[in-house]
């Protein structure tokens, strides 16, 4: 979410998201540091002979695989049979005091419901996803490669399917279904979601308690990346965590040349890279 008012103090736009006092410390920059330096957009790129449907499901399931691990930390049972995420600690799916999610229930209607309630339909809904092969088929013999070296990076420009007159959609030529980027960014919201809320609620006990704050912090600045470089989230579904967008873009974390950076408030994130002392990436 690129500054709508280039007047606007580092300090305005941060009062504007409204943040709890004291900040989450996950917004202090000493503790949003990465396991390793390095340009995640490497990771994130699309190879140039892999056909865009095949790099967008490899990039749902690597992700989703990663995210898991930080979700039984929270929602399975320990030796005791408790959460940490539950109704009591988590009423409702939320992202700090501006932000909660809703899940439809068996009318369509939008309900709220515990956090720990909405792990497991999230959790249930992206593996049924991935395992349904309808939806993500996994036929070696359907692999294709991109038409051309020079192909659209961004799935929202499919390449000419090449196979002569009707519809064209990101996939087809790999057999994936005309919905599968549709899917693909439903899934992509629902992990956000899930960050957000790990962030939001859970990072200080038991994500840095355990030391893991740099391994969830390596691989959601690499989810946000993804998801910006290949249109599955844009900067609406971004805002509970704009401000760690803003100052990961102001710390060197968001190549300048990548949407996410596009996406970011500099001044912000400038701002909370002074008020940490610090003004470079570690």
């Amino acid at each position: 979410m690129a500054e709508n008012n280039d007047l606007a103090s580092g300090d305005d736009i941060l009062a504007s998201y409204h943040l709890p006092s004291p900040k989450p410390l996950w917004l202090n920059a000493v503790y949003a540091r990465h396991i390793v330096r390095g340009n995640f957009m490497a990771l994130s790129a699309r190879p140039p002979t892999v056909d865009m449907g095949e790099w967008v499901a490899h990039q749902v399931v690597e992700h989703w695989r990663m995210l898991v691990t930080f979700i039984r930390l929270v929602h399975d049972k320990d030796e005791t049979g408790h959460t940490i995420c539950n109704g009591r600690t988590c009423p409702k799916m939320s992202a700090g005091p501006n932000h909660s999610f809703t899940w439809l229930n068996s009318r369509l209607e939008p309900v709220e419901i515990p956090a720990y309630e909405y792990l497991s339909l999230v959790q249930r809904y992206i593996s049924t996803k991935i395992d349904d092969a309808a939806v993500f088929p996994n036929d070696p013999t359907g692999v294709s490669f991109a038409p051309y070296p020079g192909a659209s990076s961004s799935p929202s420009s499919p390449p000419n399917s090449g196979g002569g007159s009707g519809p064209d959609w990101v996939g087809r030529r790999s057999g994936f279904p005309q919905n599968f980027l549709d899917v693909c960014q439903k899934i992509f919201r629902q992990m956000f979601r899930v960050y957000a809320h790990l962030y939001w609620s859970h990072f200080e006990d038991p994500l840095y308690h355990l030391g893991l704050e740099k391994s969830v912090n390596s691989c959601f600045s690499h989810f946000i990346l993804t998801a910006t470089t290949l249109d599955l989230l844009g900067p609406a579904d971004l805002e509970p965590m704009q401000a760690l967008v803003d100052l990961w873009a102001a710390n060197g974390t968001f190549p300048q040349d990548s949407r996410a950076y596009g996406y970011a408030n500099l001044r912000a994130g400038e701002r909370l890279l002074a008020l940490a002392g610090a003004t470079t990436a570690v």
